[in-house]
């Protein structure tokens, strides 16, 4: 599993974590954000048309890798898997939700925000992991301190980040994305104001072209 998360996860330095409750936005934002470079994005289970977002972006752009976040127990996971995500990301994990991850088809990435939460994953199979709430669990000091004693874990660190800081944590040698919405800003997305949406994903391509 961790080369299935690795070579979809790698594939780009921003992760967008899409909130949509506009269905018509779905395909058109699936679209500006892979043709500006961002061809992995992750669609929150936070509204009701969450499920049906993700099949419109499949469908408007097949080669877009959409992953399923706010998984938050097993009756979620095998919504997304019937709904087509690529993967599964969840803000924290629960012995249950490792249990049916367990026996998913496809890869779940669980967030952690301690190292005994880290330690938990790994010992149930688990290296690659969300890190979450990253700002407010210590940011870049603590994924520094978990390189030493953890050094085969990789994550992708979420909650706080923004075009100002991401260089930062995609530094990290145990970083390999970071998540955010910062490139899709609610009323740009309310305006199907796709120009603005594309120029800021395009930031998010050369974050450490500098």
């Amino acid at each position: 599993m961790n080369k299935d998360i690795d070579a979809m996860l790698s594939r780009a330095p921003v992760l967008p974590v899409l909130t949509i409750d506009d269905l018509e936005a779905a395909a058109p934002l699936a679209e500006t954000l892979f043709e500006a470079g961002l061809p992995v994005v992750e669609v929150t289970l936070r509204t009701p048309v969450a499920l049906e977002a993700i099949g419109r972006m499949r469908d408007a752009v097949p080669g877009m890798i959409i992953g399923a976040g706010t998984v938050l127990v097993e009756d979620d996971l095998k919504k997304v898997e019937r709904a087509g995500a690529a993967f599964a990301i969840s803000p924290g994990a629960t012995t249950a939700l490792y249990r049916a991850a367990q026996q998913a088809s496809i890869p779940f990435v669980p967030g952690v925000a301690t190292a005994s939460e880290v330690m938990a994953g790994v010992e149930l199979g688990w290296q690659r992991f969300k890190f979450f709430p990253a700002e407010a669990a210590g940011g870049v000091a603590t994924l520094k301190s978990w390189l030493g004693p953890l050094p085969d874990a990789r994550f992708c660190p979420t909650g706080g980040i923004s075009g100002s800081n991401a260089a930062d944590y995609l530094r990290q040698k145990n970083v390999l994305t970071v998540g955010g919405s910062w490139m899709v800003p609610a009323e740009a997305v309310r305006d199907h104001d796709w120009p603005r949406i594309a120029a800021l994903a395009r930031d998010c391509v050369n974050l450490l072209s500098d």
